[in-house]
């Protein structure tokens, strides 16, 4: 009998623990009135059959400047049960260019842009099939983000948007509880090598210790990177090399002059080597090399009069150019729920002035992954190979660098029909792969190849071999 009363404590106070957690995620009246003034009815064009949900609006991360990120979520389908998915946010780089444009529109979004910019068709390969997919424009000033503080813009760099991206995510899980405490996942490419380990470093951060955090953060998929300044520098000249894109004697001059440089903003004799082997490229898709260079415009070569920037626009300009057309009708920007007033016209991909003020950006990423892997996240960085931008070699060099044990040696991975996908290496504590004939944006060039690789980081399960 003695008993007694400490058992109906325990269950009492279980009772209370159970009521707390579902009171955490509990969605209110005020919670759906704010989910359906974000929730997108229909976009211009949208083909039929569209059979998942989708929401758009704005989440104010600075009150004080007026700084508001863009956010749009496509839910899972809803024959997929959207409820028993991972929510994943992807994020583009640059720095200065949009999600929406590239990672939404062009990559793994639901939708495609058609040629005569009004109408959209379904992307057989979106990976929304598999999670909710929460595409955010980001830093303010990009895509349809913005600041009431002009100087926002100019003042803009790594640490300032990983914070405002942590503000986003818990203002948007307020916005949206049903999400809290579900598998989270970062996904994203190119300047993103910075932007994901810097974010993912906060969310760990003030994480710890929390038995049940509010963001239930996993892990990150990232695709052909900035990871560090030294390597990358070193691999991407080497690529160039051995790829025959550039001279013998450039190749030495960017060895003298380069590898000891900032890889986002070079200087002095190394812009001057830059230039040269810039020349020597001739008129390719530099994103990738045997891929049709653009020929609809002289992007390449008006940007190559500008040394670096062209090397983290995201693409050729050809490839956003019909995303560019639609995402700046009225009515495709009312559907959205966009800012229209404050967001600079027209709508660009991507913001020049945010990507030529940019203001930090550590030369390396290496100690960041180093303690996201001591903290047991799940870490997945994979190449395009013919991407001549941030080129496997250079994130092979980096990946080299962190000295991981590796438990599962460089092999073959394939597809479902049989044919080598790309090769792989697994290491204690990251997973590195190549994905064969990709380029920088390895889910616009291998749409297919790039969807079973999401699948499998998903799943947690090493890419599939010859059976």
């Amino acid at each position: 009998m003695q008993g007694c009363p400490l058992s109906l404590l325990s269950v009492l106070t279980l009772a209370t623990l159970l009521i707390s957690a579902a009171a955490a995620t509990l969605v209110t009246h005020d919670h759906l009135k704010e989910q359906e003034r974000d929730r997108i009815i229909k976009l211009p064009g949208q083909p039929p059959g569209v059979n998942f949900s989708q929401y758009s609006g704005y989440f104010t991360v600075d009150q004080l400047a007026g700084r508001a990120l863009f956010y749009w979520l496509t839910e899972a389908p809803h024959s997929a049960r959207p409820k028993s998915k991972p929510l994943v946010l992807w994020l583009n780089g640059g720095p200065g260019c949009s999600s929406v444009a590239y990672g939404a529109s062009e990559e793994v979004g639901p939708f495609r842009v058609r040629p005569d910019g009004k109408t959209l068709y379904l992307n057989p390969y979106a990976w929304n099939k598999e999670a909710n997919l929460l595409f955010l424009d980001s830093p303010a000033g990009v895509g349809f983000s913005y600041s009431n503080t002009p100087s926002d813009i100019y003042s803009v760099g790594d640490n300032r948007t990983a914070e405002d991206a942590y503000k986003f995510l818990l203002n948007w899980f307020g916005r949206f509880p049903q999400y809290k405490h579900r598998p989270f996942y970062l996904a994203g490419e190119s300047y993103a090598g910075h932007y994901i380990p810097e974010l993912s470093q906060i969310i760990t951060r003030r994480s710890k210790g929390v038995k049940k955090p509010i963001i239930n953060f996993q892990g990150f998929l990232l695709g052909n990177p900035l990871i560090d300044d030294y390597h990358d520098n070193v691999g991407t000249h080497e690529y160039w090399w051995n790829h025959g894109l550039i001279s013998d004697s450039t190749y030495e001059d960017l060895k003298k002059s380069c590898t000891h440089d900032t890889f986002l903003f070079p200087k002095g004799e190394c812009n001057s080597a830059l230039d040269r082997a810039y020349s020597e490229f001739g008129n390719i898709n530099p994103y990738s090399i045997y891929s049709s260079a653009c020929q609809n415009s002289n992007t390449l070569r008006d940007n190559l009069k500008h040394s670096l920037p062209w090397r983290f626009r995201g693409n050729d300009e050809c490839v956003v150019k019909y995303t560019r057309i639609y995402m700046n009708r009225p009515e495709v920007q009312k559907a959205l729920h966009a800012n229209i007033t404050l967001i600079p016209h027209p709508w660009v991909t991507c913001s020049s002035i945010v990507r030529s003020t940019w203001v930090d950006s550590p030369k390396s990423m290496l100690p960041i992954f180093k303690e996201l892997i001591a903290a047991g996240i799940r870490i997945w960085v994979f190449s395009g190979d013919t991407d001549a931008i941030l080129p496997l070699t250079a994130t092979r060099y980096s990946i080299n660098a962190l000295k991981l044990e590796t438990k599962l040696r460089w092999t073959a991975w394939y597809d479902e029909h049989q044919q080598v996908g790309g090769w792989s290496q697994v290491y204690k504590g990251l997973t590195y792969a190549t994905v064969r004939g990709a380029g920088h944006e390895v889910p616009l060039s291998q749409p297919r190849l790039a969807f079973l690789l999401f699948r499998q980081f998903l799943r947690d399960e090493t890419l599939p071999g010859i059976r």
